[in-house]
């Protein structure tokens, strides 16, 4: 991480707020705050598995939320914010450790290195701004998340959203995600179909290093 990178870390809390206390029919599944993903440890940072976000990002997916609940939808969130830490750890797993025993579940045709090198995760990530969210779309009637085509943290091109080898349902239900996400403010990525930023993301040059909690927020 750069010198100017660092210039710009704070600890300042106050522009974030819970996501759950703006999205009351949010589902949460915090990743990181569980073994369940591509490393396979609760990562550096996550106290609470509950989601933290910008106020703006936070405004922003309620009315994203308003939307799909009249199409039958719910929202279910991976990830918000990330603390600097947390990115450290991803960074520092991929350069220093040696375990792979998540590779099967989250990126079987790929090696450690090439998770970063393909850009599947970042050495700064927009997470980490506040303002960036990882999240899907779950269908009220069937009590599931709706089928796209592939899970989340799925580090392949299986995972990007224009991939032409999966159903015709699976691309429209990415499709769904994707343009109510478009039409409430936030721009996707071309490698993951859940990863989506504010587009007038509140700290566009500050990466913030507090941890995932709300008592930290509400102390």
């Amino acid at each position: 991480m750069s010198s100017d990178i660092n210039k710009h870390i704070t600890m300042n809390s106050s522009g974030f707020v819970v996501l759950a206390d703006f999205v009351p029919s949010i589902i949460q599944e915090i990743r990181y705050h569980s073994t369940y993903n591509f490393i396979g440890d609760r990562i550096d940072g996550y106290e609470e598995p509950c989601a933290i976000i910008t106020k703006e990002a936070a405004r922003a997916l309620k009315s994203v939320s308003n939307e799909v609940m009249v199409q039958g939808y719910r929202l279910k969130v991976f990830d918000a914010y990330r603390p600097v830490c947390a990115v450290k750890h991803f960074v520092l797993w991929g350069i220093e450790d040696e375990d792979i025993r998540m590779k099967h579940y989250f990126y079987p045709d790929l090696e450690k290195q090439e998770l970063f090198s393909k850009g599947y995760i970042a050495k700064q990530s927009s997470h980490s701004r506040g303002s960036t969210v990882d999240l899907t779309l779950f269908d009220m009637k069937t009590g599931k998340e709706i089928d796209m085509g592939g899970p989340f943290d799925y580090f392949s091109e299986l995972s990007h959203p224009d991939f032409k080898g999966i159903t015709e349902e699976q691309y429209n239900n990415r499709m769904i995600l994707r343009n109510v996400m478009l039409r409430n403010g936030f721009d996707p990525i071309d490698c993951e179909w859940w990863h989506f930023t504010l587009r007038d993301e509140p700290y566009p040059d500050v990466y913030f290093e507090f941890p995932v909690s709300s008592s930290y927020l509400y102390r």
